[in-house]
């Protein structure tokens, strides 16, 4: 896919979502990189990223999946952060992977699927030893509360950030979004994607 359309690897493959809003918000950019969103498993993803160098692909797209959908960042500022980081990186597979969860790309996430970071934490770290693992923090928090430290008396008391935002809302608000923009999308065509520059 990468041979024969280049300019995917920073631009949508796909035109549907042309159109989108998108946020252009560097504290909340900054925030997702160094894993200080609230979100336990977003953020002990980012914080294993930073640390290593990898994390688990289920957590590659949860983060992926916040970054573009609960802050509303275009996923080309996620997928070169990964990148930049990732000791497993490829810039077709990394560019890819992203517009498969921002819904640009090819066989793309439907655009109403929004992971949710407190239910993926429970399905798929449901002692929360992941968590803890990565985000001391939270340390004092046993068994699958640590995914919900805000709803836990005492949660915030060792340092770990209050929520950016709140997932139910931004939920909404993405759904919104792609549902504007697909009713705005342009006919078809066979032409590679460009750059847009100028996008966040």
């Amino acid at each position: 896919m990468t041979h024969h359309h280049p300019g995917s690897l920073d631009a949508d493959l796909s035109p549907a979502l042309a159109s989108l809003a998108y946020d252009d918000d560097p504290a909340a950019l900054v925030a997702w990189q160094e894993g200080r969103t609230g979100y336990p498993l977003v953020d002990a993803g980012m914080r294993q990223l930073l640390a290593t160098g990898w994390m688990h692909n289920r957590v590659r797209m949860v983060a992926a999946s916040f970054l573009t959908k609960d802050l509303h960042a275009w996923w080309p500022a996620g997928a070169r952060w990964f990148l930049r980081h990732l000791i497993d990186g490829d810039p077709a597979s990394n560019a890819h992977g992203w517009q498969w969860t921002a819904g640009t790309g090819t066989d793309a996430a439907p655009y109403f699927r929004v992971f949710n970071p407190v239910r993926q934490g429970l399905t798929h770290d449901p002692d929360g030893d992941y968590v803890r693992r990565w985000i001391p923090e939270l340390a004092h928090i046993d068994g699958p509360r640590v995914h919900e430290p805000w709803a836990v008396p005492g949660g915030h008391a060792h340092g770990y950030p209050e929520r950016l935002v709140d997932h139910a809302a931004e939920r909404r608000d993405a759904l919104e979004r792609h549902a504007r923009a697909r009713a705005d999308r342009p006919e078809p065509t066979n032409h590679p994607p460009t750059r847009k520059e100028g996008r966040p």
